[in-house]
């Protein structure tokens, strides 16, 4: 089971976090610190597996973007990273070429998007069409209730 998800930029700036298991706010911010600069540290053609305390981290880098999830040390490495390859997938394939941006402007989709994918730090669906359909029928909602509240009422 996956403790944490991080997305953060080359800069170190925490782009959005996910969270599996309570911890005091606090302590939150300790583990991002810890895991930005103990990441952003490490050589570009490093493994993408470290041990931390009892914990597995995964990261990986796509463009400007680390995604790094911490795993219980039972957990397989090679599918944290798969999670995460398809995270990037789905949010390529709302964005059309996800960006830093997007998730900066967008941030309410990235959550969303991943709130379909992954429960309580486990994957909930596999089928990319099937997130894609939440995603599109939760757009359209989305898009009705604009309407509605944008027409006069008389």
């Amino acid at each position: 089971m996956m403790r944490f998800l991080l997305l953060f930029s080359r800069q170190g700036k925490l782009r959005l976090q996910k969270w599996f298991i309570s911890l005091p706010e606090r302590e939150k911010k300790k583990i991002v610190r810890e895991m930005t600069s103990m990441v952003l540290a490490r050589k570009p053609r490093s493994c993408n597996f470290l041990h931390w305390k009892d914990l597995k981290i995964v990261y990986k880098r796509y463009a400007s973007l680390y995604f790094l999830t911490a795993l219980e040390s039972e957990d397989n490495e090679l599918m944290a990273l798969e999670i995460l390859h398809r995270y990037v997938e789905l949010l390529d394939k709302y964005f059309g070429n996800v960006c830093e941006l997007d998730i900066i402007f967008n941030f309410e989709k990235a959550y969303f998007i991943l709130d379909e994918f992954l429960m309580g730090g486990e994957v909930q669906e596999t089928s990319k069409q099937s997130v894609a359909r939440s995603i599109e029928a939760s757009d359209m909602l989305q898009e009705t209730m604009e309407e509605y509240m944008s027409k006069p009422a008389f």
